[in-house]
């Protein structure tokens, strides 16, 4: 699998993985470990709303957000990569539904690239 392909399969399974942690579907302790794993410890994401979150109060947040959006779904579209040998940076439009409630969100992450594994590194989501 080349450095695009990894990002994008990243994405893909990230969001797939943040969809079952919002319903509440897959055992808590595996999925947090899982979903923690894919970040550089340097992470830290700037919101829709312009807040910055590290990744401690991304990883303190998170378990209060298990299970508390059963109907929430996830799909990610228009994914587009570049990459050198050890980063990417990638953009999506991400749109998450909750019963009537759809927000979209284009979204651009930056990615470390080490060995096999991608992790992310910085995240800026915008509200569209």
């Amino acid at each position: 699998m080349n450095n695009t392909e990894k990002i994008i399969t990243e994405i893909k399974e990230f969001h797939r993985d943040i969809e079952a942690w919002f319903r509440g579907e897959k055992d808590q302790s595996g999925l947090y470990k899982k979903l923690m794993s894919g970040f550089d410890v340097d992470f830290n994401m700037v919101t829709g709303n312009g807040d910055t979150i590290s990744l401690a109060a991304f990883s303190e947040w998170l378990p209060e957000a298990y299970g508390k959006f059963p109907e929430r779904s996830i799909i990610i579209e228009n994914i587009e990569v570049q990459t050198t040998e050890r980063h990417g940076l990638a953009s999506y439009i991400e749109i998450q539904t909750t019963g009537a409630k759809v927000t979209r969100r284009k979204s651009s992450a930056v990615f470390i690239i080490r060995e096999e594994k991608v992790l992310w590194l910085h995240l800026i989501e915008n509200w569209i």
